[in-house]
C-alpha cells in the first residue's frame, strides 16, 4: 500500500484528504499549528491550548462515521457564550484536557471518527506565526497576515515565535512517504508556516518521496497579488532551500465568467507561465459550481478544487511510482 503525507493546512488539506480517502493508500495529515483566528484563536488564548480548527477538518475529511456526526464535529454555535465555537474544537479542547496531550487528543478523535488514516500537529510547541514587512511593521499572528493587504508590497521576514521543535512522527511520516502532496492552500499561512518548524524541509527535499505541489487556484489581492504559477514555487523554494519538487498540478479550466467578475475584489485566477516546464501537469480539477447555493456565489471559497478530480490526478502520479 502506497503511503501518502499531506502536508498544509486549512481547506487545502480538506479537499485533498477527503479525495484521497476513497482509494487504498497509507494516508497522513500534517497540519500547521500557527492558526489563531476565530474559535481556535479564543480557545488558544483563554485555555491553553492548540490550535484545534484545520486538526479537526483533517479530522472530518478522513471520517467514515456517519455524515450526522461529521455535521456535529463541524457545527458551530450561534448564540450565547459559545456563539462561534465549532463543537469540533471544542471537543478537540477537552479531549487535550482529558488526556494532558494535544497528539492524544487528536488520536481519540481519529477513533470516534472512524477516520482512514493520521492527523499529526507539525509540532506540538504553541507558536505564533509573525511577519515583519519591508515597511518594518509587524504582523501579529495568522489571522493578521491573513487579513493583510499590504504583503505584496513586500516582507523581510516570516517567522514563529518561539523556534517550534518538529514532532518526531512528523519526521517519520515524510522520510517513509511514497508521496508528499504540497498545498493547495495559504501560501504564507498555511503552506509555509510548516516549513519554519524545525528539521521539517530538510527532511522534506532528502525523502525519497516523489514530492508535488498543487498550485493555487486563485490569488489573494494584497497578498499574492498578480503571481504566476512560478511566483509560488519560487516562494516555496526559498524555505526548502532548493527545487526539489517533482511534479506541479495546474487546473486548467477557467471558472465561468460570472464567478470570476464576482471574485475580483478579492483576487485574479493564478496564471500558467510554467507550461513547458516538464514537471506540470495540467488538469481540468475545478469544482461544480452547479451544485453550489446561488446565495453563496460571492464567498471565494467557491473557486475551489474537485476533491475527486485532484485525487484522481494524484492517483494517477501514485500508480506510476
Amino acid at each position: 500500500m502506497k503511503k501518502i503525507v499531506v502536508l498544509g493546512g486549512g481547506t487545502g488539506n480538506f479537499v485533498v484528504l477527503r479525495g484521497l480517502k476513497q482509494y487504498e493508500v497509507d494516508l497522513t495529515a500534517i497540519v500547521s499549528m500557527a492558526d489563531d483566528g476565530g474559535s481556535t484563536g479564543i480557545l488558544r488564548d483563554e485555555l491553553g491550548v492548540l490550535p484545534p480548527g484545520d486538526v479537526r477538518q483533517c479530522l472530518v475529511a478522513l471520517s467514515n462515521s456517519s455524515r450526522l456526526l461529521r455535521s456535529l464535529m463541524n457545527y458551530r454555535f450561534e448564540n450565547g457564550n459559545l456563539g462561534g465555537h465549532s463543537f469540533g474544537n471544542l471537543l478537540l479542547s477537552a479531549l487535550e484536557k482529558v488526556t494532558g496531550s494535544f497528539e492524544k487528543a487528536v488520536e481519540e478523535a481519529g477513533k470516534i471518527l472512524y477516520i482512514r488514516g493520521k492527523v499529526l500537529p507539525v509540532t506540538t510547541h504553541q507558536v505564533r506565526l509573525k511577519m515583519i514587512l519591508s515597511n518594518r511593521k509587524v504582523l501579529e499572528g495568522e489571522r493578521e497576515i491573513y487579513l493583510s493587504q499590504e504583503i505584496d508590497k513586500g516582507y523581510k521576514s516570516i517567522f514563529l515565535e518561539p523556534y517550534p521543535r518538529v514532532n518526531p512522527r512528523v519526521l517519520d511520516e515524510i522520510k517513509n512517504a511514497d508521496l508528499m502532496v504540497l498545498g493547495p492552500g495559504g501560501l504564507h499561512t498555511s503552506i509555509i508556516p510548516n516549513f519554519l518548524v524545525e528539521g521539517v524541509t530538510e527532511a522534506i527535499c532528502k525523502t525519497q518521496a516523489t514530492k508535488v505541489y498543487v498550485t493555487n487556484l486563485m490569488n489573494r489581492k494584497g497578498q499574492t497579488t498578480g503571481y504566476k504559477v512560478s511566483d509560488y514555487l519560487k516562494e516555496m523554494v526559498t524555505y526548502l532551500g532548493k527545487d526539489c519538487i517533482d511534479y506541479i498540478l495546474v487546473n486548467n479550466k477557467k471558472p465561468v465568467e460570472e464567478l470570476i467578475a464576482r471574485y475580483s475584489e478579492e483576487g485574479q485566477i493564478v496564471a500558467n507561465d510554467m507550461v513547458n516546464d516538464p514537471r506540470v501537469i495540467h488538469a481540468d480539477m475545478l469544482g461544480n459550481f452547479a451544485e453550489e447555493n446561488k446565495r453563496d456565489l460571492i464567498k471565494r471559497s467557491l473557486i475551489r478544487h474537485d476533491s475527486k478530480k485532484l485525487a484522481q490526478e494524484l492517483m494517477r502520479i501514485v500508480n506510476h511510482l
